[in-house]
């Protein structure tokens, strides 16, 4: 048989390696029809839901704190999620005829396209969170520094770092992404034969630094900030931070599953082909959720939750945002204030 990676499920997630298995294996998963499988059927509804919610979450986030909110470095930060995630959700489509033909009508540029976004939608995301938590940590430790030295500025160009970093490292999901005709069908799959790119070195290097150094340096910044606040007494509740909490805890949530994966179909012979291949499509979904998941966050995590459910829906969402920037703002100054009094020399 000849050598050649498919897959089935998805066509901007990682394929299932294929060129262990016989001809008869590949024909055989590449003719079901999703339509008389009702996991796959489940799978598609899920992301035509997430596709929906996504577009439409994200595009009012992206109104409201782009347009109707005055700049500022919580809009900044946020904005920016709601764009990498809108841009991932309007890329879906897609993927759900994909999922649900299991073959890919749309040709090689949006073959490579569609894994490009998927990819750089996975990186800003969490470098994103990264610069986040890092700005939380700085605010809280040098709060004086923060004060003076935290401008829209500085964020905006650290936003721009963030997405020029994410363009570069998801550069090769776009290189070995290749459609190959197999049957009656057109599959868009990864063709690591055609570059000289290593599937374990690809592989490993999204895991190392799209989750593993990430999630070090955020669990290190909410460490620090648990024990600044604990034994400076300045607060008894952690809500300034409860929003970017629940932002991070949900994207290692719905990513981790979706790495696993990855790793395990590295070694696809010491593993079921029917485990991996709806292991991959689960998780893979999981991840997609991610994505509509943020603007509910923004919404529903707020302080004073029932007052803003009265409102309407875009006054909540610009509360909710707002609301974490001016208890930031209140927090620095309360600091601000004790550190002068313990200081002349800041």
């Amino acid at each position: 048989m000849e050598n050649f990676e498919f897959n089935d499920y998805n066509g901007d997630y990682e394929n299932y390696s294929y060129e262990n298995f016989t001809a008869e294996e590949v024909i055989d998963n590449s003719s079901k029809s999703c339509f008389n499988d009702v996991s796959c059927v489940t799978v598609v509804v899920v992301n035509v839901v997430i596709f929906l919610l996504g577009v439409s979450g994200n595009g009012i986030v992206i109104w409201i704190s782009g347009l109707k909110m005055k700049r500022s470095v919580n809009t900044c930060w946020y904005l920016s999620l709601a764009i990498s995630d809108f841009i991932f959700c309007t890329c879906l489509p897609f993927n759900i005829v994909n999922m649900a033909t299991s073959a890919w009508p749309f040709g090689l540029v949006m073959c490579k396209f569609t894994s490009f976004i998927m990819f750089l939608n996975m990186f800003s995301s969490i470098f994103l969170l990264v610069i986040i938590s890092v700005d939380r940590c700085v605010s809280v430790v040098f709060p004086v520094w923060a004060q003076n030295h935290r401008t829209v500025k500085a964020a905006s160009v650290l936003v721009a770092l963030a997405w020029i970093v994410s363009v570069a490292l998801s550069v090769p999901s776009a290189i070995t992404r290749d459609i190959k005709v197999h049957g009656d069908k057109t599959i868009c799959h990864n063709n690591f034969g055609k570059v000289m790119l290593s599937h374990q070195t690809i592989a490993f290097s999204r895991f190392v630094c799209g989750f593993l150094i990430p999630f070090v340096i955020i669990t290190l910044c909410y460490t620090i900030i648990v024990l600044k606040l604990k034994s400076s007494r300045m607060t008894k509740s952690s809500k300034p931070f409860k929003v970017m909490s629940a932002l991070i805890v949900t994207f290692f949530v719905c990513w981790l599953p979706y790495h696993i994966f990855i790793l395990l179909e590295l070694n696809h012979h010491n593993h079921s082909i029917k485990i991996l291949t709806a292991g991959l499509m689960v998780s893979g979904t999981l991840a997609s959720a991610n994505s509509f998941l943020n603007p509910i966050l923004y919404v529903f995590m707020g302080n004073d939750f029932k007052q803003k459910f009265k409102n309407c829906l875009f006054s909540k969402i610009e509360n909710a945002i707002g609301e974490d920037g001016r208890t930031t703002s209140r927090y620095l100054s309360r600091s601000s204030s004790v550190e002068r009094k313990a200081s002349t020399h800041i």
